[in-house]
């Protein structure tokens, strides 16, 4: 599968389980986060490389989001809200002995032996990472990041699609903004 599809289902797919969802923010601590009480979305966030079904469920959550959190839409913000995926594949490998092998000594004699046998199994996954920038309009600097990663379930519905980037989303603006 191409690394172009990966990113398509990345957002989708964002979560299988809500509980091993990581999240992460940072933050300008020289920011006034208080001065900030409009947004509009950048182009590349209106370009989000994904399906259109998903970008327009990813833009509704940080809409609901943003709306809770003070904010409304305009055409002249205070911050632009800029969204990116990415998607990463991993191996991980495990391996299992089998068997007594190796040998032993007791005393001057070698004692033991045998066959050992290792089976390496190897489990290939895709990390999926949401990241949301906000973006001084003055300064045109981030001033807060937040970013969700989790592994990608491919069989996930529309309807838990909707819940986990909802899910996503507003676990991404909890820390929003800084204390």
């Amino acid at each position: 599968m191409s690394m172009k599809r990966y990113i398509l289902l990345a957002v989708p797919f964002l979560l299988a389980s809500c509980s091993s969802l990581k999240v992460s923010y940072d933050y300008d601590k020289q920011g006034d986060f208080s001065k900030y009480k409009t947004y509009a979305y950048s182009e590349d966030a209106q370009k989000l490389p994904v399906g259109d079904l998903n970008r327009t469920r990813v833009l509704n959550a940080v809409d609901t989001e943003m709306a809770k959190k003070g904010f409304t839409k305009s055409e002249n913000p205070d911050v632009l809200i800029d969204i990116h995926v990415k998607a990463e594949k991993r191996t991980e490998a495990t391996a299992t002995t089998t068997g007594p092998g190796g040998y032993g000594y007791y005393g001057r004699y070698r004692y033991g032996g045998g066959f050992s046998t290792t089976q390496v199994n190897y489990n290939e996954y895709i990390d999926g990472t949401l990241f949301i920038n906000l973006v001084d309009m003055t300064t045109e600097k981030i001033v807060w990041q937040g970013r969700a990663t989790k592994t990608i379930d491919e069989d996930a519905n529309a309807d838990k699609r909707e819940k986990n980037i909802n899910y996503a989303v507003q676990q991404i603006f909890l820390k929003y903004p800084p204390k």
